[in-house]
């Protein structure tokens, strides 16, 4: 059950280099609809109590005619402007939120497959956990490989989970772990120079400026990152099975 405010920052801000288009990838159309309506429908439907959606620089009156209001999404509470890194979004959003939130769901507009289930049972353990993140087991063996191309080790693959969003937390805690790596940043401290660049998710940021523990919960194979004009295809599919 829930004990306090939840607020859901969808990140919608990327350019999608990778898709080979000159539109942003969270705005192409998949089954008929841009593939970021997908995710701000489940959450629009979950019990989330507002959502902030991070769009990119000069993206904000298009996405709230042609995607807010066009298929009435009335929990977005606000539309802000993401940064250059994704943590850079990420505190955007953070800081939008409204003063009384309790805690925060992190989730990237480009993954559209999320489920209603999925971020219910992650809002379900924030009760017990600070901070969650949503992930699946890897189906195949992984190989640590170093920057000569040779493989260094294999490590235990009933160990290994890819991680995927949503990421949960604690609003108090998730925003002080952004506000510490964002000021050494702003210092341009040489260990936060060096992470910066590998700071891939909301996960890393907790692990390397407060140490917090993070609860894994299972989601979904279908759960997938729109990236590349491949997984349109694999989207569509999905959507046809649904």
């Amino acid at each position: 059950m829930k004990t306090g405010k939840v607020a859901a920052i969808i990140l919608a801000a990327g350019s999608g280099k990778r898709m080979e288009s000159n539109v942003p990838k969270q705005y192409l159309e998949m089954g008929g609809k841009p593939i970021l309506y997908y995710s701000l429908k489940a959450f629009e439907e979950s019990s989330i109590d507002e959502i902030i959606l991070v769009v990119g620089e000069g993206e904000g009156e298009y996405c709230r005619k042609e995607i807010i209001e066009k298929y009435q999404f009335l929990k977005v509470n606000k539309i802000v402007t993401g940064g250059k890194e994704r943590y850079n979004s990420v505190y955007n959003g953070l800081k939008a939120s409204s003063c009384d939130v309790s805690y925060v769901l992190i989730h990237d507009g480009a993954r559209p497959f999320i489920t209603i289930e999925t971020i219910e049972e992650i809002i379900k353990s924030l009760s017990l956990h600070k901070a969650c993140v949503v992930g699946v087991p890897v189906k195949d063996t992984i190989k640590l490989v170093n920057t000569n191309g040779n493989i260094e080790n294999t490590p235990d693959r009933n160990k290994l989970w890819a991680v995927q969003t949503p990421q949960a937390f604690s609003y108090e805690l998730i925003k002080k772990a952004y506000d510490i790596i964002m000021k050494e940043l702003e210092e341009d401290k040489i260990e936060s120079k060096k992470q910066r660049l590998n700071i891939t998710d909301d996960a890393m940021i907790l692990e390397y400026t407060l140490k917090t523990s993070v609860r894994m919960i299972k989601g979904d194979y279908k759960n997938i990152k729109i990236t590349t004009p491949e997984d349109i295809l694999v989207g569509e599919v999905f959507l046809k099975i649904q």
